[in-house]
C-alpha cells in the first residue's frame, strides 16, 4: 500500500469573510438573467456575495432550506410568486394587496417578503414620462397587470384594464377600483400610455402582438414588458407610429434594483446592470 504525503491533507485556513447568498427560485429557471445581473453589481460595489438561479418544485420545502443555510436575500419568479406567501414570516403591505411576492430578505432570521415588479414598472415609466393624471391602460390581468396596476394607479394616474378575456378582467378593475375594456374593443382612443403585461409577442413567438398597430399615435408611451427580444413587434410598431418606447429590460432591472439595494443597504450600480442584461440579449 502507497501512503500519500500527510503534508498534502493539511489544510491552510484563510482569514477571509464568508459570502452571502442569494438566489432566483422557479420552475423552470435555468433562463433567468437575474444571476448575470446580481452578481455584476455585487463585483461593481464590492459587496461580498454569491447570486444563483435554484429550480424549485416543493415551495414549501425550499423556503425552510434556504432559511437553514442564512440565505440573506431570495427573487421569487414563475410558478411561486403567490405560494410563497404561505411561508414567510411577514409580508410588506404593498405585496399584500398585489397578492404575490417576488423578493425576501432574511432578517436575523424572519422571512420578510416583497414585491418590487411595481416598483419596476414605475421606475421605468417615469424615466420617460410623468403618470399623475394620464390614461394608462394595462393590457392584461395576471400577476405582472396587478403588480403594474396597483403601482400607477398609487401614483394617481387612470388606469383601464385591457384584456381578452372579461371575468379576469373585469375583477382585477373592481380590485383597483378603475375601468375594464375588452381587448377586442380596444382602439387606443384617449390613452397617454399603454402597458403589456402579457406574454404575447415573446421569443420564439416574435411575430405576434396583442395590439392592432392602427392602436398607436404620437405622442403616446408604449412599454412591453416582455424584454427577449428586446424589441418586440408591438415597440416596433409603436416606434413606426411616432411613439416613445420602453422595453422590458427597463423593468427587469429596476425590479432587481430595488432587490439589491433591500439586500445591500448600497445604492445599486443601474448603468452596470441595464448593460450587462441588454448584452447578454443582445446574444440571445
Amino acid at each position: 500500500m502507497t501512503v500519500k504525503d500527510p503534508n498534502l491533507l493539511t489544510v491552510t485556513p484563510v482569514d477571509a469573510e464568508i459570502a452571502s447568498l442569494y438566489a432566483v427560485i422557479g420552475n423552470p429557471v435555468g433562463h433567468s438573467l437575474s444571476p448575470l445581473m446580481h452578481n455584476s453589481a455585487f463585483s461593481a460595489v464590492g459587496h461580498n456575495g454569491i447570486y444563483v438561479a435554484i429550480n424549485v418544485t416543493d415551495i414549501g420545502g425550499a423556503i425552510q432550506g434556504l432559511r437553514a443555510l442564512g440565505f440573506k436575500g431570495v427573487s421569487v419568479t414563475i410558478p411561486h410568486k403567490i405560494s410563497v406567501m404561505d411561508h414567510l414570516d411577514e409580508i410588506d403591505d404593498m405585496a399584500l394587496k398585489i397578492g404575490a411576492v417576488n423578493t425576501i430578505i432574511n432578517q436575523n432570521g424572519k422571512l420578510c417578503g416583497f414585491n418590487s415588479d411595481h416598483l419596476g414598472v414605475v421606475q421605468a415609466l417615469t424615466e420617460v414620462t410623468s403618470l399623475k393624471g394620464k390614461s394608462v391602460a394595462i393590457i392584461g390581468a395576471g400577476g405582472a397587470a396587478r403588480a403594474a396596476g396597483f403601482g400607477i394607479a398609487s401614483k394617481a394616474a387612470k388606469v383601464t384594464i385591457v384584456n381578452r378575456g372579461t371575468e379576469r378582467g373585469q375583477s382585477l378593475a373592481v380590485e383597483l377600483g378603475t375601468d375594464f375594456l375588452p381587448l377586442a374593443e380596444f382602439n387606443g382612443s384617449e390613452t397617454d400610455i399603454l402597458i403589456n403585461t402579457t406574454p404575447v409577442g415573446m421569443a420564439p413567438h416574435e411575430q405576434e402582438t396583442p395590439v392592432k398597430a392602427a392602436a398607436f399615435r404620437s405622442p403616446m408611451v408604449v412599454m412591453d414588458i416582455v424584454y427577449n427580444p428586446i424589441r418586440t413587434r408591438l415597440l416596433q410598431e409603436a416606434e413606426r407610429a411616432g411613439c416613445l418606447t420602453v422595453n422590458g429590460v427597463a423593468m427587469f432591472v429596476y425590479q432587481g434594483v430595488f432587490q439589491f439595494e433591500l439586500w445591500t443597504e448600497t445604492s445599486a450600480p443601474v448603468a452596470v446592470m441595464k448593460q450587462v442584461v441588454s448584452e447578454a440579449l443582445g446574444r440571445v
